[in-house]
């Protein structure tokens, strides 16, 4: 370790008291101690094993507001059923759906193959060379062309996620809050100024690695493992516990529901969601707003099947979304027939056919047995 140190050291441009570096200097400065660091450092993860542009957008758009480590087999299970994006572009959406159930943001999902739709259709089935082409795709921002255009074709082009707007907001110091699209933007412009031209892609996965791994997100910083400590303005200045900035967020709903987990020989009720809203088109467990009682399931349910009911506690469960929080008292329900307002399905076709949200997990497995 303290030979890898020496070296980057050796490697950074060095700032005097009397003459400090500029914000477009001290960015350029970063370029070699990166690059050195990400080539001793940088993970063994699947979809880095052949950089071609199809599995750098899947596993990109799969790894927003997900971890590395729970993205790897929804990367290596998507590419096994849909290795091209002419598959993609074909699958049906129920069974896109299923293979995306887990992670969440399902939109996300969906267009990709809207996406994949266009690159067939106008590209010929290969994503475009081209960043101003790739940011105009359904579901690809900024950071995502920047991912997809340096990484597959070696663009220069700056890919800025969470990650990187942390590592390079405490180089310079920045005090503004990060969240606004005009910091990000600003950050955007200087780094394609200062990166490397001959090594954008190590140099984007740099960046995001050492924001992954060394200027974590959660808890202090490894700054005696940092290549750029030397560089730091933040930590120069002791302003590491403030920056990033980020300006406090609206406090969530709250919303309380009562989940039935309705069951038959052998089979149980699910409903699909409208196709529109939170969790559009995915299947779910009957659901209803407010806590209900014992004595509410069993009315209801009578009323629904005109069997007798029988009626047991499934316990508590919370899921978090973006706005909203879902605090969830759930019944296991035994009837003689299904209710025919929703619809009846083998349990084992809720693990294997039908999308339903991580929101109803707890739930989920009770019905495969788990505790």
């Amino acid at each position: 370790m303290d030979m890898c140190k020496d070296l980057y050291q050796s490697l950074q441009v060095l700032e005097s008291e009397d003459k400090p570096l500029s914000r477009l200097e001290r960015l350029k400065a970063m370029n070699g101690p990166l690059l050195s660091w990400y080539e001793k450092h940088a993970r063994i993860l699947p979809w880095r094993e052949k950089r071609e542009a199809y599995g750098v957008w899947i596993s990109e758009i799969m790894l927003q507001q997900t971890r590395v480590e729970a993205v790897k087999p929804y990367f290596n299970r998507f590419l096994e059923e849909l290795p091209q994006v002419e598959d993609l572009a074909q699958v049906e959406e129920e069974r896109l759906l299923k293979l995306w159930e887990g992670l969440g943001y399902y939109n996300r999902a969906r267009n990709l193959k809207k996406t994949a739709q266009i690159v067939v259709k106008e590209y010929g089935g290969k994503l475009p060379a081209s960043y101003d082409e790739l940011i105009k795709l359904p579901g690809i921002g900024s950071y995502t062309a920047g991912a997809i255009a340096s990484i597959a074709y070696q663009i220069p082009v700056p890919a800025v996620d969470g990650n990187v707007l942390r590592v390079v907001s405490r180089v310079l110091a920045v005090r503004d809050d990060i969240l606004k699209q005009s910091v990000k933007r600003g950050i955007e412009n200087d780094l394609r100024l200062t990166m490397p031209k001959d090594s954008a892609s190590s140099f984007n996965q740099g960046l995001i690695e050492i924001g992954a791994m060394v200027c974590v997100p959660n808890g202090p910083p490894k700054c005696t493992e940092c290549p750029l400590e030397s560089i730091c303005l933040a930590r120069k200045e002791g302003l590491l516990g403030v920056i990033p900035y980020k300006a406090p967020k609206k406090p969530r709903r709250m919303e309380e529901r009562t989940v039935l987990l309705i069951e038959a020989e052998g089979k149980i009720a699910i409903k699909k969601r409208s196709s529109d809203g939170l969790l559009a088109s995915l299947y779910e467990f009957p659901n209803f707003e407010g806590i209900w009682k014992e004595e509410d399931v069993i009315e209801k349910v009578s009323q629904w099947s005109g069997d007798t009911v029988c009626v047991e506690e499934a316990g508590k469960a919370k899921h978090i979304f973006s706005h909203v929080e879902w605090h969830m008292t759930g019944y296991r329900v035994q009837v003689k027939t299904i209710p025919p307002v929703f619809l009846a399905v083998e349990k084992e076709e809720i693990f294997e056919k039908y999308p339903l949200p991580n929101a109803f997990c707890a739930y989920t497995k009770l019905i495969r047995g788990e505790s």
